[in-house]
């Protein structure tokens, strides 16, 4: 594994924040520019296909942060997008692993640290990195957009982002009222917890309740 994959990985190196996410009058709404303020060309039809395939906007926004990450950590190690292999999908996963989301920032002192727990409804905040899921779909992501561009003859011939075989078998005839089979996750993607249900504690319940001052209002929440 090169060195600059292994810094990556190991936490002593950090990807810079260069390039942008610009909103476009047209169509395709989003697009990435490097650090020339530049169009990044890959990412134009991409995200065009996904607002003509009836994706709403903002999922053309979040594809496009995905993909701006993604390309972030070619330019730090000097691949090309059409030369990217498994072991780049590799670094992109242990940077994000270690690495600080900057919307955790907090501008307020005062303002609850990340990871914290609310104390009025029990609850915590999200951690100073990158969760699970959200490394999870910026692999589902980069996986798309090669996905896309082998289709069109263009790219790399293998994927970067390895997929699980067994999912594809499991899921490729399985009718719709089937129980969802078990199958092992694809390399790469992290294990997400089940978390319970959202609620609120009775104590708030109780304080909701009583702050309303109409019936009806009270009768359609119970409801």
């Amino acid at each position: 594994m090169p060195d600059l994959h292994r810094q990556l990985i190991e936490g002593r190196a950090d990807v810079p924040r260069v390039g942008s996410v610009i909103e476009l009058e047209s169509i395709p709404r989003y697009t990435v520019l490097d650090a020339d303020g530049a169009a990044v060309a890959p990412v134009l039809p991409y995200i065009r296909g996904l607002i003509l395939d009836d994706n709403r906007p903002l999922t053309a926004k979040s594809y496009a942060y995905d993909l701006l990450r993604w390309y972030r950590l070619l330019w730090f190690l000097g691949i090309p997008w059409e030369r990217a292999t498994e072991a780049e999908a590799s670094a992109l996963v242990g940077w994000l692993r270690v690495a600080p989301n900057p919307q955790r920032r907090r501008q307020n002192p005062n303002a609850p640290q990340p990871g914290s727990v609310n104390p009025r409804t029990g609850k915590p905040y999200l951690k100073a990195g990158y969760a699970p899921s959200t490394i999870n779909h910026c692999l589902t992501v980069v996986s798309s957009f090669y996905a896309y561009h082998r289709h069109y003859g263009r790219g790399p011939l293998v994927n970067p982002v390895p997929e699980s075989r067994a999912q594809r078998r499991a899921l490729a005839h399985r009718a719709p009222d089937s129980a969802v089979p078990q199958f092992r996750r694809a390399r790469l993607r992290q294990r997400v917890r089940r978390t319970d249900p959202r609620s609120i504690p009775d104590s708030m319940w109780d304080e909701f309740f009583g702050a309303m001052t109409c019936d009806r209002d009270r009768a359609a929440v119970l409801l």
